[in-house]
C-alpha cells in the first residue's frame, strides 16, 4: 500500500453495520482482505464498507490485516464467544486532541455533566427528566424504568424475565434470554464504539457510567438499545431451541441496523448530547488530524441530493 494515494474511507452512514468472524486467519493476499479457514479456503471481506468487524476466538490476525482495517477506517474488536465479553478495540485514525478535550471537560464540569446527562435521559425517553435531580437520582429513575420495560417487553413476546443477570465466567449456564440479549449487546457496543471513535471522541469518558474502557460506549448504547436489540433479544429467545442462538441474534441485529439506519444517527446524536453540556467546543490545533471518517460536504444547498 506504500506510495498508493491517500485513501477516501466511506463515511461511516454508508457502511455495512457490523461483522462476526471465528476460526481463522484474517490477511492481505493479493491487495484483498481474506478469511482463510484451516483448509486454505479464502473468503474475501469489502473491510472497506464494514463499520466494524468483531473477531470471536479462534481468529488470528496479521500485521498486514490490521495495517489495512486501519487504512480503511474499519474498527476491529477482540470479543469472547457470541460476543459476551469486549477484550480490546483497535482504533480506526483515533481520537482528535480537540474533540477529547472537549470531552473531557464536559464530564469534569459538574454543571455540564448534569445538562449531558438530562440530555441522555430525554432522547432515550422522548420526555424531560424531573427538575433539581442529581446524576444519581436520575440514575435511579432510569433504572426503575428500564426494568419496567424489560418486563413489558418480555410480556409482549411470551417470554419468563426474572432480570438481567448472567456470569460472564459461565455463558452456557445462562438463560436464554440473557444470552440472547448479551448476544445483541454486543452488536451494539461494536457499533456505538466504532461511531464513538471516527467522530474522534474517546469511549472511556462517560457520563452516565464512568471508569470502564467503554464508559461512553455504554451511555450512547442505552440511548438506542430498546429501540433495536433488546426486541430482536427477546423475539430470538420466544422462538424457543437452543440452536444457533446467538447467530440468530446477530443476524436480526444486522437487519435492524439496516432497516433503521442506525449508524446515520449515531454520530449526529454524540454531537447533540455533548452539546447540551453547552460549553464552547475548541477550535481544532492548526496540526490536527481530520477525524477518521468524514462526511463529505454537498454540493448544493441543504435541499439539492448530492
Amino acid at each position: 500500500m506504500d506510495g498508493l494515494p491517500p485513501p477516501k474511507p466511506i463515511m461511516l452512514k454508508e457502511r455495512s453495520s457490523m461483522l462476526f468472524l471465528q476460526y481463522g486467519e484474517l490477511d492481505v493476499i493479493d491487495g484483498s482482505f481474506v478469511l482463510v479457514d484451516k483448509t486454505g479456503v479464502r473468503t474475501h471481506i469489502p473491510v472497506g464498507s464494514i463499520a466494524c468487524i468483531l473477531l470471536e476466538p479462534g481468529i488470528r490476525v496479521t500485521h498486514a490485516a490490521i495495517k489495512l482495517a486501519a487504512y480503511v477506517g474499519c474498527l476491529l474488536i477482540w470479543v469472547g464467544e457470541a460476543g459476551v465479553r469486549l477484550y480490546a478495540a483497535g482504533q480506526p485514525g483515533g481520537a482528535r486532541a480537540d474533540r477529547l478535550l472537549y470531552q473531557a471537560r464536559l464530564a469534569l464540569d459538574d454543571a455540564a455533566r448534569l445538562k449531558v446527562v438530562r440530555k441522555m435521559y430525554e432522547i432515550r425517553f422522548g420526555e424531560k427528566p424531573p427538575d433539581r435531580r442529581s446524576i444519581e437520582q436520575l440514575r435511579g429513575i432510569e433504572g426503575a424504568r428500564v426494568r419496567a420495560m424489560y418486563q413489558l417487553l418480555a410480556k409482549k413476546y411470551g417470554i419468563t424475565w426474572k432480570q438481567r443477570n448472567y456470569d460472564v465466567e459461565d455463558w452456557e449456564g445462562g438463560d436464554v434470554a440473557n444470552k440472547c440479549l448479551s448476544a445483541a449487546t454486543a452488536c451494539l457496543y461494536g457499533l456505538c464504539e466504532a461511531a464513538i471513535l471516527a467522530a474522534g471522541y474517546a469511549p472511556a469518558i462517560g457520563f452516565i457510567h464512568t471508569g470502564k474502557p467503554q464508559s461512553f460506549v455504554y451511555d450512547l448504547a442505552d440511548i438506542f438499545k430498546f429501540e433495536t436489540v433488546v426486541p430482536i433479544a427477546f423475539k430470538t429467545a420466544a422462538q424457543g431451541g437452543t440452536a444457533e442462538l446467538e447467530r440468530k441474534v446477530r443476524l436480526g441485529c444486522r437487519d435492524s441496523f439496516r432497516e433503521t439506519k442506525l449508524l446515520e444517527k449515531l454520530i449526529p446524536a454524540i454531537e447533540e448530547i455533548l452539546a447540551a453540556g453547552e460549553l464552547p467546543k475548541p477550535e481544532p490545533h492548526e496540526e490536527a488530524v481530520p477525524v477518521a471518517i468524514p462526511n463529505e460536504e454537498s454540493i448544493g444547498d441543504a435541499g439539492h441530493r448530492s
